[in-house]
C-alpha cells in the first residue's frame, strides 16, 4: 500500500506530445517529489503503462498516432492497468470535450495551459484514495 504522497513511491506517467508541456509538467511533478516516466504517442504511452505500472496517467488527448481517448479505452479495457487513474489534459475546454474524455474511461479532466496548483490538487486526490484502498 502506498501511503506517502508526493514521494518517489508515487509513479506518474505523462503521456504528451507537446515538448515544452512534458518538460513542464515533468520538471514540476519531479520538484514535488513524484518519479515520473513520459511518453510522446499514443501507442507509446500504452507500453509504458503496462511495462511501469504508474499509479496515476496524465492523457494528452490530441496525440500523433491514437488520440488519448483510444488509449484510454485500451487501458481501462486491459486488467493490468485497469485502475490506474487517467487524467484527460486537452485545450479543448467544452462540456462535450470533457463528456468525450469521461466516456472513453478517463478519471477526470482538466484544460491547457494547465492550472498546475489545480492539477496538483487532483493529483493529489487521487493518490490519495489509492492509499487509502
Amino acid at each position: 500500500m502506498k501511503t506517502d504522497l508526493g514521494s518517489a513511491m508515487n509513479k506518474i506517467l505523462i503521456v504528451e506530445d507537446n515538448e515544452f508541456n512534458l518538460d513542464s509538467l515533468s520538471r514540476l511533478l519531479t520538484r514535488k517529489g513524484y518519479d515520473v516516466v513520459t511518453a510522446t504517442t499514443g501507442s507509446d504511452g500504452q507500453k509504458v503503462a503496462n511495462q511501469e505500472s504508474p499509479d496515476l496517467i496524465l492523457m494528452d488527448v490530441g496525440l500523433p498516432d491514437m488520440d488519448g481517448h483510444e488509449v484510454t479505452r485500451r487501458l481501462k479495457g486491459d486488467a493490468a492497468t485497469a485502475a490506474i487513474p487517467i487524467i484527460a489534459l486537452t485545450a479543448h475546454a467544452f462540456d462535450s470535450d470533457k463528456k468525450l474524455a469521461l466516456d472513453a474511461g478517463c478519471d477526470d479532466y482538466d484544460t491547457k495551459p494547465v492550472d498546475m496548483a489545480r492539477l496538483l490538487r487532483k493529483i493529489e486526490n487521487f493518490l490519495q484514495r489509492e492509499a487509502d484502498a
